[in-house]
């Protein structure tokens, strides 16, 4: 058994914002099924963490990892991993362990970087009726 890990959870938006202006809406993302959770097991600093590479189960149901947009993910928190599948595919791609500190501190980064990339990935205004994440959780 591979020793558990400390990394960063995230679920994936139950609908995202698609095509001309972003006026059609889609459910999840084309590997994974509105609400999935993943793991996030690395970034890509130089480009702002605008993508991120996760391990979680994919429509199929079996385990996937795969590169995808921080804006499609929402609900970071840093989460130690018991699963032997994700931590068994951690491990093939080379994920340093780090701390719960870390993963808490990369959790709020992340959280906050894909709260505004939602926001200004698509100029348009909302489709009506809109089922985003941001709307769905706050009132109004």
């Amino acid at each position: 058994m591979p020793e558990p890990m400390w990394l960063v959870a995230a679920n994936v938006v139950r609908w995202r914002r698609y095509g001309d202006g972003g006026q059609e809406l889609r459910p999840g993302t084309k590997s994974y099924r509105g609400g999935a959770k993943v793991y996030v097991v690395d970034t890509y600093p130089g480009m702002g963490h605008e993508q991120v590479t996760t391990i979680g189960r994919a429509r199929t149901g079996r385990w996937i990892t795969v590169d995808t947009g921080s804006r499609h993910l929402h609900t970071f928190r840093a989460k130690q991993v018991f699963a032997p599948a994700v931590l068994r595919r951690a491990d093939a791609i080379g994920v340093r362990p780090q701390s719960r500190e870390e993963a808490e501190e990369l959790a709020v980064l992340l959280e906050r970087l894909a709260a505004t990339y939602r926001e200004t990935h698509h100029g348009a205004p909302h489709p009506t009726p809109c089922l985003c994440h941001t709307c769905l959780v706050t009132p109004g």
